[in-house]
């Protein structure tokens, strides 16, 4: 068996002091996430988390930074994560949007209100990567290099 880790892409969006929080199904029950996915084959990485962001939650965002990169091991799954966080800002939304499917809703809340839904969180990365952004931590997008 070959290893390999899952590679996925999250947005960390802030907008008057809330943050944007997909509410969705999983396995383990209702949980919170960013706006996230995973990379697919020949997509950017930047392409990656626009993408997932307007399917999730009807907003087109445009990635202004990398917030950090993230290696993260679910002992539950088996499974190793390695997640590219970036910070941007919305530019618009779709109400009329279909979102995917096992997505409940998209929710933007206040700082109290996550810290409150921290064991519905799919991962301890959904707080670290909203820390950081708070921490102040943006690197510029020019580090990521997508060779074709």
């Amino acid at each position: 068996m070959i290893w390999k880790p899952h590679v996925t892409v999250a947005a960390v969006l802030e907008r008057d002091g809330k943050f944007l929080l997909v509410e969705e199904e999983t396995n383990e029950g209702i949980r919170f996430n960013q706006p996230a996915g995973h990379l697919e084959c020949r997509e950017s990485l930047i392409d990656a988390v626009i993408r997932e962001t307007l399917e999730e939650t009807a907003y087109s965002f445009i990635p202004r930074y990398l917030v950090g990169v993230y290696n993260w091991r679910s002992e539950a799954k088996d499974m190793t994560y390695l997640r590219f966080a970036f910070g941007g800002e919305v530019a618009g939304h779709d109400a009329q949007r279909e979102l995917d499917q096992g997505i409940i809703a998209a929710h933007w809340l206040t700082l109290d209100e996550i810290r409150a839904l921290e064991s519905r969180h799919r991962s301890p990365l959904v707080l670290r990567c909203i820390d950081d952004w708070r921490a102040g931590k943006r690197y510029p997008l020019e580090l990521i290099a997508h060779v074709e």
